[in-house]
């Protein structure tokens, strides 16, 4: 599956860069850009959309993490997580490039209640969603869940197996949480960047499905 990331697109290019000759011929000639698209990352808090974006992001990551303080304990819980001492406050953002055809741009959201008012300028023009889920705690992606159904923004369910927790099989996560059968849901590892391309991948036919329909 890595081979269906471009090699020479892993470096940042900027206006600055002089070393043409490790640039692909797309990369210099506006003409044959390629289609960029938007994806939206979002799940409840410490599922694991930070992992994902920047397991794929062949640029440095935009990561707007910040230090969890005692203020937060109340409306944060850890029980799942307890190492986790850190939380995204905005968005991360990062690239993928896919051939010479499509560029993915990753735009994780934040997961906690009080950050959802910036989900709608997040979602903007994007063509789809991953909605990660943590089998430990499935409520918390009902949000997230129940917000791409109202906007009919196309989605997939992408379970984060986390180390330690008992692994369940897709129909059994679509029918604890009544997805439809043509949404897709699959186990993955956001740690993995083959696993984490291949979420992206299942979501962009999911995505290109529902268009043509």
């Amino acid at each position: 599956m890595d081979s269906v990331v471009s090699d020479a697109a892993r470096s940042v290019v900027y206006p600055f860069v002089e070393a043409e000759e490790d640039l692909k011929a797309w990369q210099t000639d506006r003409t044959r850009a390629p289609v960029a698209t938007k994806i939206v990352v979002a799940g409840g808090f410490g599922v694991g959309k930070t992992t994902l974006v920047t397991t794929v992001s062949e640029i440095t990551p935009l990561q707007t993490e910040a230090l969890m303080t005692e203020a937060s304990e109340e409306h944060d819980d850890l029980t799942a997580t307890p190492a986790k001492t850190t939380t995204t406050v905005a968005m991360d953002f990062g690239r993928l490039t896919l051939d010479e055809d499509l560029v993915l741009y990753l735009f994780g959201t934040p997961g906690q209640e009080r950050f959802w008012f910036m989900w709608d300028d997040l979602v903007r023009g994007a063509i789809g969603a991953v909605v990660l889920a943590d089998t430990r705690r499935l409520k918390d992606c009902f949000p997230a869940l129940d917000y791409f159904e109202s906007c009919g923004v196309p989605y997939v369910v992408a379970v984060n197996h986390f180390d330690g927790s008992e692994l369940f099989e897709p129909d059994d996560v679509r029918e604890a949480l009544t997805v439809p059968q043509h949404i897709p849901v699959m186990i993955m590892d956001a740690r993995r960047r083959i696993s984490a391309i291949e979420t992206l991948l299942a979501l962009v036919g999911h995505a290109l499905d529902e268009t043509e329909e």
